[in-house]
């Protein structure tokens, strides 16, 4: 198996070499008293790792010493034999402190394995490479023993048809033409386009810059199943930057393409079994697919995917063979993490250099990253996928954008409570609580990630209701509004920042074009208040921009103003653990790196709040159950606060901190229905007799 999951990528003799060697330690003495007199626990991964380093062979060898433990630091060849490295463990093993596995000679011929030509003396792509050959020795292991577990192979995901798939889109797609209306005209020259290109175009990068309302979720899966067809490719992959918009992804491609076909994997999605004894097998093969992606059409996040690719566990790394001859859609590029810029492009870099992956970056604002592409990729030519004049159409313009000045949080208030539909997205949760409490009479809403997910979907039901009804609603927003949540309001006002943000802003307002441009007003406005310092960057690059060229929604200043982003933030800031430059000093820095890279960062900690469904999960946490369906559970009531917030909330007695980490939120006043958790703590509770 792991010698067939390698050949995906031309590496089929590594593999082989890996599955032969990784469990010759267990021909010990000592792990034979393991396995039939319940002996002392044995280090079996070193002797392999040990067999494979003397045939030269060090990316096989990291691999089978990694397999249980994960990918370990590379650390100098003066390591210690105690030292948890590779170099303390291969100096372990050749001061003769491994227990005798020698009979395993008797029985086995190691082939010889030739390194691809690429790695060369390139750290970047030795470090990729091995952890994609670890993936494949990983995932050959647990599937090895899931096999003997079982008596027999498992059920397990589907082979990608991709003529079917294509022939499931075109009968979808078939009553849209002809097309009725100028905007679905639009809509289907994109669509068009992306079929038409799908076929012709070679592998390679690609950008779909599609307006908001252009059709690009369908547009883009129509070009990746004709470009798998075309190139014989094993699967789809579509990454999105938020949980908030996957689930939608997902229903659209279930619709499509059938459920059996598409795998929704990310943190909010349960294929765990302990809920549920009696799982279908249906269940059954999407909960192992979730563990290696072998499912035609995959549906995850950023976090998900790029974390796994820079990770060295067993566990997360088990699918990235899989990744290997795939069409990869990045959705809402321009929301690629600024601070792990450089690593990511990187990665998507590698993928498309040597394990045949063709990358297209989807999105109304697209970030001007071409010169970062060709200094990981020299040559590249990046193509665009959507004709130029449905990019530059006006008939995809249905907002005007006014710049309103400095506006103080009563102005703000007054002029939402003069309206009878309005949307205000402002930059910090401060700011939204502030301008909430200025709301007057009935239909105002308060959305921020200070309310559990569950809190935020019940308020975002009734606000689509209202709007669509014609009720009051007034709703003042932190930017999670504007990652894909379909809503249309008649007018938004947005505090200043940067312009991709304003462009998504404006994606709330008239949405689906049933009011005249020059009447749905999108006002921009700087506080009274300094906004974060996280925004400060990006604030000025927009400015930059809008004096340069002045139209925020034209592709040139879009471009201008990403390229002035990147300017004013550096390399440094772009790869902001140093990930990039810690791989290049070349020892293999496997456990460090996956340290370092965390997309979510862990300077907040978790409070889940006993309200609506939560109380009942929360109490089965405080019997002591820690399944992992109780924990993605919880995560639809619970809020993620800083730490200085979090030590508030405990010096006030407000938490109970469990032995597993976990805190709960027992003062339930400092809890609003309106606003969630509260920023304004009195610290200190006395009890005065």
């Amino acid at each position: 198996m792991s010698r067939h999951f390698a050949a995906a990528f031309g590496a089929e003799e590594q593999g082989q070499l890996m599955g032969l060697t990784h469990d010759i330690g267990k021909y010990s003495d000592a792990f034979q008293k393991r396995l039939l007199r319940n002996g002392a626990k044995v280090d079996h991964a070193t002797a392999g790792a040990f067999e494979c380093w003397k045939k030269g062979q060090a990316c096989a060898a990291f691999c089978v010493a990694g397999h249980h433990g994960g990918l370990p630091d590379g650390g100098g060849r003066g390591d210690n034999p105690d030292s948890p490295t590779f170099w303390g463990r291969m100096n372990r093993a050749a001061c003769g402190k491994l227990e005798s596995y020698s009979a395993w000679a008797a029985e086995i011929s190691l082939p010889d394995a030739s390194l691809p030509s690429f790695i060369g003396r390139d750290p970047l792509s030795a470090d990729f490479f091995t952890r994609m050959l670890y993936s494949c020795l990983v995932d050959a292991d647990y599937l090895d023993t899931e096999r003997f577990m079982e008596g027999a192979a498992p059920p397990r995901g589907r082979t990608a048809d991709f003529r079917k798939l294509c022939s499931q889109l075109d009968q979808y797609i078939s009553a849209w033409f002809p097309p009725k209306g100028d905007l679905n005209k639009l809509r289907c020259q994109v669509l068009e386009q992306c079929l038409d290109q799908g076929s012709m175009q070679k592998q390679g990068v690609f950008t779909l810059t599609v307006p908001t309302g252009g059709g690009k979720t369908v547009a883009s899966l129509a070009f990746a199943l004709r470009h798998a067809r075309e190139h014989g490719l094993r699967r789809v992959i579509y990454v999105i930057p938020y949980t908030s918009i996957i689930e939608q992804t997902a229903g659209i491609f279930q619709k499509i393409l059938g459920s059996e076909n598409v795998l929704e994997h990310h943190s909010n999605i349960l294929y765990d079994t302990e809920a549920n004894e009696e799982i279908t097998p249906d269940a059954a093969k999407l909960m192992r697919s979730a563990e290696n992606w072998d499912m035609p059409v995959i549906v995850t996040t950023a976090v998900q995917f790029f974390e796994s690719l820079y990770s060295n566990r067993s566990s997360k790394c088990r699918k990235l063979h899989n990744i290997a001859d795939s069409v990869i859609i990045f959705d809402e590029a321009q929301m690629l993490p600024l601070g792990y810029l450089r690593p990511c492009v990187s990665s998507i870099a590698q993928l498309v250099a040597h394990y045949g992956v063709s990358a297209v970056l989807c999105t109304a604002t697209q970030p001007a990253l071409a010169p970062l592409f060709r200094e990981f990729l020299p040559g590249v030519s990046i193509s665009e996928l959507c004709p130029e004049p449905v990019m530059s159409s006006e008939k995809f313009r249905r907002v005007t954008v006014k710049m309103s000045g400095k506006l103080s949080w009563t102005d703000v208030t007054d002029r939402m409570n003069r309206e009878l539909q309005i949307l205000c997205i402002v930059n910090s949760r401060k700011a939204a609580q502030t301008v909430y409490s200025g709301l007057i009479g009935e239909g105002a809403f308060h959305l921020s990630t200070l309310m559990t997910p569950f809190h935020r979907k019940r308020v975002l039901a009734e606000v689509r209701q209202r709007l669509k009804d014609g009720q009051p609603c007034r709703v003042v927003s932190t930017s999670l509004i504007e990652a894909g949540v379909d809503v249309d309001f008649p007018a938004v006002l947005r505090e200043e920042a940067g312009l991709d943000s304003i462009l998504q802003a404006a994606g709330r307002c008239n949405r689906e074009g049933k009011r005249p441009a020059g009447e749905s007003i999108v006002a921009i406005f700087q506080s009274e208040e300094a906004s974060p310092p996280l925004f400060d960057t990006a604030i000025k690059a927009e400015q930059t921009a809008l004096e340069q060229h002045g139209d925020p929604a034209s592709q040139e200043t879009i471009s201008c103003y990403f390229s002035e982003l990147f300017d004013l933030t550096g390399k440094k800031a772009q790869d902001q653990k140093g990930i990039l430059p810690r791989i290049q000093e070349g020892d293999f820095p496997f456990k460090t790196v996956a340290e370092r890279f965390r997309l979510i960062g862990d300077d907040t900690h978790t409070v889940y709040i006993p309200m609506d469904g939560g109380k009942a999960l929360t109490d089965r946490l405080r019997q002591g159950e820690l399944s992992k369906d109780l924990f993605r559970q919880l995560g639809q009531y619970s809020v993620s606060v800083y730490q200085q917030h979090f030590q508030s909330l405990d010096e006030a007695g407000a938490l109970e901190l469990l032995e597993d980490g976990s805190a709960i939120l027992t003062d339930l006043s400092l809890y609003s229905k309106a606003t969630g958790l509260s920023l304004h703590i009195d610290n200190g509770n006395a009890l005065f007799i």
